[in-house]
């Protein structure tokens, strides 16, 4: 047998300290370990993508960074993995392969190699996506039998679930039990059913088992999945019963983590039920179990019971427990940071303080937590928890009276809000390129699975096809049809991952457009607080903070009631009229016709109109000028909604801005028109806007008209 043996030889070529994402180009050899002689073409492959050739005397440069793999293959001695640790040269020793070797040899040689291209997708599993795809792809080619074509696909439904494409992993897992049917992949299968939130088919492969011939840490899975699966569907007597009985199996054996798994898992099932009190007995043992179990996992389950004690208003002890929560963290990370995605992060838990004594209306309590929460979230670049500790701060000082500070807290949180949203569009991009990349190495491991499939097939009818010709007919329309599905699904696939990708963008933008509309109003807040009397103020400042409660109510919904977007219209209007009396008079009109309960429209869509046709328009003018918003039928299922006034207009109103209002670029506009298209594309065009002048006198005004269809 062929040995292959590897090291490094010490001569930096650098003294710079190389970084991880660095490239830069390594030398090497490759040589016969006896003789020195040195291998001429042999291939050097990185990461399964560029590769290099060694030259006559055995040498090769090839760039790479820190974390990169090199596979050293060639026809004459077992394939080398290597992974790059320096900028040092490589010296690569081989014993040569025998010449003619047997089949046993081959076999052995390509299960090694097989064995070394799973390790190495494994190991990229959850750091590199297109990496990890790439080794299986080439395992799935090296492999010799259903067994590891089943290892091979069930790995990739493994990355699949983790990166979260679960359709992907349930169609692997399907593969990997057609090749090999196993227990572990079946609960595999049924929990990436859960996953893609088809908790039907899911139910179905559960259904399938028979417990008594489950190991006894598989039987808790299984108990433990079934569950989760039943409080989805909020069947939550199903779920505590069957948590129960994965408890009692977890109990008997001594498997301490499903011990605290299970205690948790009841506690939430009763909790949903409303019996609190059987909730905290559970939780109070999940905490005790957690405690003999390890740090980490006592941690995760303080902040578990802290959301409980959230939700049936125990703050007390909530925040005891988050402050607990906060000086073991303290010990953990002595030797190992924890992400901004783990709900254990310091900045989360004192914002969850905050939050906590907020409710409680322990105002000045909670402000120092927050600014805690801003200074950890701002070092670990968290932007989400910091935007939402920023907003928690304007309240609490808008409670405590202090609006000079709300606003400044305000302004900081608008800041952040900007940075978030440049931060979301750029993982809406890394994330449509993953997508692609994905789906393009997922389509080329369809093909190669269909390809031998189809070699496979052939191979049969060519010793078959004196007895049967129909056969190979048959054999190459199943070929096709398997296409034609790979087809479909990644058809399906990309269709979904634009959806999603859609979604994230309007929230995306909702979340920019609440933040610009409040922040616009809280300086007509401060404008007028400014030139009028107390009593007044306080009346103009309280319709202002029931106009934006209800906004923030709203802000999450792709669309609302016209009912209510009428009510938040006919407030907004108010208030603007309120401060602006002598510039104009406004009228709202409903034809009586038109079922307002019947029509709904995105939140926020017609107040920006509203705001420039008084800012922009009436404001300018010079006498008193008029505001109308008429809504009329134009047939059962359509609607238009008008917006007229009688200003300045658009080119007058450009005209007689200042140079710093040039400079400002307003979003309320632009953010308008990107979510109608994007509601558009998703719900076949419902909404439509039509702006033009009202009329061609000196203050032609302007008109807006909104076309509004139903459902």
């Amino acid at each position: 047998m062929a040995l292959t043996l590897m090291f490094q030889v010490g001569f930096s070529q650098s003294d710079t300290t190389i970084q991880e994402d660095e490239y830069f180009t390594v030398r090497g050899l490759v040589r016969e370990e006896l003789s020195y002689q040195p291998i001429i073409d042999a291939t050097i492959q990185v990461n399964g993508g560029s590769y290099v050739t060694t030259s006559y005397d055995g040498n090769f440069r090839v760039k790479v960074k820190i974390g990169d793999q090199l596979i050293i293959s060639h026809k004459n001695f077992i394939t080398v993995f290597h992974t790059i640790k320096s900028d040092d040269r490589l010296i690569i020793e081989v014993q040569q392969q025998q010449k003619n070797p047997s089949q046993k040899d081959k076999r052995k040689r390509k299960v090694e190699e097989f064995i070394q291209l799973i390790d190495s997708a494994d190991n990229y599993l959850k750091r590199d996506a297109e990496r990890s795809i790439q080794f299986i792809a080439d395992a799935l080619d090296k492999s010799t039998s259903q067994s590891q074509n089943a290892e091979a696909y069930e790995t990739l439904g493994d990355l699949y679930v983790f990166w979260k494409q679960y359709d992907l992993a349930i169609t692997n897992y399907k593969i990997a039990l057609q090749n090999k049917t196993s227990n572990s992949l079946k609960l595999k299968l049924a929990q990436a059913y859960m996953l893609d939130e088809n908790y039907s088919e899911s139910i179905q492969v559960y259904n399938r088992f028979d417990a008594n011939r489950l190991s006894n840490y598989q039987k808790t899975e299984y108990y433990e999945g079934l569950g989760d699966v039943l409080l989805k569907q909020n069947n939550t007597n199903g779920a505590i019963t069957n948590y129960q009985k994965g408890l009692l199996v977890a109990t008997n054996n001594n498997i301490a983590p499903k011990i605290t798994d299970f205690n948790s898992k009841i506690a939430q099932g009763y909790n949903m039920q409303g019996d609190t009190q059987q909730a905290e007995t559970f939780f109070k043992s999940s905490l005790s179990s957690a405690e003999n179990e390890s740090k980490q996992r006592s941690l995760e389950e303080k902040v578990t019971v802290a959301e409980f004690n959230n939700v049936i208003q125990n703050y007390d002890d909530e925040i005891s427990l988050r402050k607990e929560v906060i000086e073991d963290l303290k010990e953990i990370e002595k030797d190992s940071i924890v992400s901004n995605a783990s709900p254990l992060s310091p900045q989360k838990q004192n914002y969850k303080i905050g939050n906590a004594l907020i409710l409680q209306k322990n105002f000045d309590e909670a402000i120092p937590f927050l600014d805690k929460s801003i200074a950890e979230a701002d070092k670990r670049e968290d932007l989400e928890t910091k935007n939402d500790a920023l907003r928690k701060k304007v309240d609490a000082y808008e409670n405590l009276g202090e609006y000079d500070k709300a606003k400044l807290a305000f302004e900081d949180f608008v800041a952040s809000v900007d940075e978030l949203y440049i931060k979301k569009l750029q993982e809406i991009a890394q994330n449509a390129r993953l997508t692609r990349s994905i789906s393009e190495s997922q389509n080329r491991i369809t093909s190669l699975e269909n390809d031998r499939e189809l070699n496979r097939k052939n191979y049969e009818l060519t010793i078959a096809r004196n007895k049967n010709q129909q056969i190979v007919i048959y054999s190459l329309i199943g070929g096709f049809l398997l296409i034609f599905i790979a087809a479909f699904f990644t058809y399906k696939y990309i269709k979904e991952q634009k959806l999603a990708n859609n979604l994230l963008a309007l929230k995306s933008l909702r979340s920019q457009m609440n933040p610009h509309f409040i922040f616009n109003a809280l300086n007509s807040v401060n404008s007028f607080i400014a030139s009028n009397d107390e009593r007044t103020a306080n009346k103009y400042l309280s319709d202002f903070s029931f106009l934006m409660r209800a906004v923030l109510e709203n802000s999450e919904e792709d669309f609302i009631p016209l009912k209510k977007e009428i009510e938040l219209l006919e407030l907004y209007t108010k208030l603007e009229h309120f401060r602006f009396k002598d510039k104009f008079d406004y009228s709202i009109e409903i034809d009586e016709k038109i079922d307002i309960e019947a029509f709904e429209i995105p939140p926020m869509l017609l107040q920006p109109y509203i705001e420039n046709a008084v800012w922009h328009g009436l404001r300018y003018k010079e006498d008193k000028g008029i505001l109308k918003v008429n809504i009329e039928p134009l047939s059962s299922e359509e609607i238009s909604i008008t917006i007229i006034d009688d200003g300045v207009g658009r080119k007058r109103s450009k005209a007689l801005k200042t140079d710093n209002q040039k400079k400002h670029k307003s979003k309320g506009l632009s953010n308008i028109k990107e979510r109608i298209q994007i509601l558009n594309t998703m719900y076949q065009d419902r909404v439509a806007v039509v702006i033009e002048d009202y009329r061609q006198t000196e203050d032609v005004g302007t008109k807006v008209i909104v076309t509004l269809k139903k459902d």
